[in-house]
């Protein structure tokens, strides 16, 4: 059951976004959980908007994989066109928050990794982005005090907190406008907590911000096209 509820305005924000912005391996316990180094500077990729999934949706599972993994994180929604906007400033431009999660095909992105190819595949297809509604910055007064949690089948695998986040917020945005200009809308994935893992085709995920909101989704196999 959703806790806090959104304002039309921050209900309008998804729907005029023109991009998603991921940040990889902002948490430094998950990058040394899939052996990766701690990064000196944010690891950026893109994801569509048409892979969000509204909250009580179904992920898919492309054929033929029979599980994705599941990375729970905080969005930060843009609120006002931002270029080149510094840091000090950078917090007047989110016009809310959200929580999302960034499902990846982990073996899609393995061998992509591996040959040097980029995670487009893995990471951007149809309901791979399931995000809840938006929450107003007055129900967000600290957004680097939040505990993140996410469970399959009511098993707990990840909870962190995003003060362990290590590119905060304003140097993301900041960072971000200085080589995209941001819109409204546009949403920004700020990293995941350790405790990654397979979610399989039947399974059940529910995840939430503590205090704040909770999203449930289930999992399942895509349905393949019926050749004519």
């Amino acid at each position: 059951m959703t806790m806090a509820t959104a304002s039309s305005a921050c209900l309008k924000l998804l729907s005029v976004g023109t991009k998603i912005i991921a940040v990889g391996r902002n948490y430094a316990a998950h990058a040394k959980e899939l052996g990766n180094a701690v990064p000196k500077e944010p690891v950026l990729f893109l994801k569509p908007t048409s892979s969000y999934l509204e909250n009580g949706g179904a992920i898919e599972v492309p054929h033929p994989l029979e599980s994705l993994h599941h990375e729970v994180e905080l969005a930060v929604v843009i609120g006002q066109k931002a270029r080149d906007v510094p840091e000090a400033t950078a917090m007047d431009y989110v016009g809310g928050y959200a929580l999302a999660l960034d499902m990846t095909a982990r073996e899609i992105q393995s061998a992509a990794k591996s040959a040097g190819l980029p995670w487009t595949v893995a990471k951007g297809q149809d309901t791979f982005t399931p995000i809840s509604s938006v929450l107003s910055l007055s129900l967000v007064p600290d957004p680097h005090d939040l505990e993140l949690w996410l469970k399959v089948d009511g098993e707990i695998r990840q909870k962190g907190s995003t003060r362990d986040m290590i590119f905060k917020i304003p140097y993301l945005i900041s960072h971000i406008s200085s080589i995209m200009t941001l819109l409204e809308g546009d949403v920004i994935l700020t990293g995941t907590p350790q405790g990654v893992g397979p979610v399989n085709v039947g399974q059940k995920i529910t995840a939430g911000i503590t205090g704040l909101l909770d999203v449930h989704f289930d999992v399942e196999k895509r349905q393949r096209p019926k050749s004519s």
